[in-house]
């Protein structure tokens, strides 16, 4: 799997120490890593943390592994841990449900809803997710009401938001969000809502994309 934006931005932009405990996170699980790039930036930033990767590819599992990440081969249905939860889960999920599909099953089930549904999404990062952890994930815009219902079905309260444009002038296109669990915050934490724009208006890296991600890209 390539190296994508949604990848990137998700990596650089959570910031699971703003949940009630300050603390930063000793355990976190990238559901989906593919060829683990979420998880490789979150060892960068996070050195003391165990680090581990889940995905139903194989081929990607062993991609991950060649990029120095602990990853296994699971869907995030089955997954279990020894009496663990994680203080930190992020996902870039698959989010396109009723589109043409690629005939390659790598992409496919990296793309598509099949596999992963939102529903089961929040339902599992739930039941991992530790006390005072914090779940992250990129999203398209049109998931923002159907994610943040299912977030609250299953107890947890969105902490923060950012819509992300490719410029300007365009319409948001992904939904930047942090939960936690709402008998960890309760509903005293208002939503820390805020905006980034990738491009500049010459077509390059805009000046808070280039701050965001300055510690990743050479």
């Amino acid at each position: 799997m390539k190296v994508g934006t949604d990848g990137v931005l998700l990596g650089a932009w959570v910031q699971p120490n703003y949940v009630p405990s300050g603390h930063l996170p000793c355990t976190i699980l990238d559901v989906g890593t593919g060829s683990g790039l979420i998880a490789r930036m979150l060892m960068q930033r996070f050195p003391n943390a165990t680090v581990e990767g889940i995905d139903i590819d194989p081929m990607a599992v062993e991609q991950a592994r060649e990029n120095g990440v602990t990853a296994f081969h699971s869907d995030l249905q089955h997954w279990q841990t020894e009496n663990k939860s994680y203080d930190l889960i992020v996902s870039n999920p698959p989010y396109f449900q009723n589109s043409l599909k690629n005939p390659d099953f790598s992409r496919q089930t990296a793309r598509h809803t099949d596999t992963l549904s939102y529903s089961d999404l929040m339902f599992h990062c739930a039941r991992l997710l530790a006390p005072e952890g914090e779940l992250a994930l990129i999203l398209p815009v049109e998931a923002e009401t159907e994610i943040r219902n299912l977030a609250q079905q299953n107890g947890s309260l969105l902490v923060r938001l950012a819509r992300v444009f490719s410029k300007e002038s365009k319409p948001a296109r992904r939904l930047l969000l942090a939960f936690a669990k709402s008998e960890t915050t309760g509903s005293r934490l208002p939503i820390i809502e805020d905006t980034l724009v990738l491009e500049d208006e010459h077509g390059g890296r805009s000046a808070d994309y280039q701050k965001l991600t300055k510690d990743f890209y050479l």
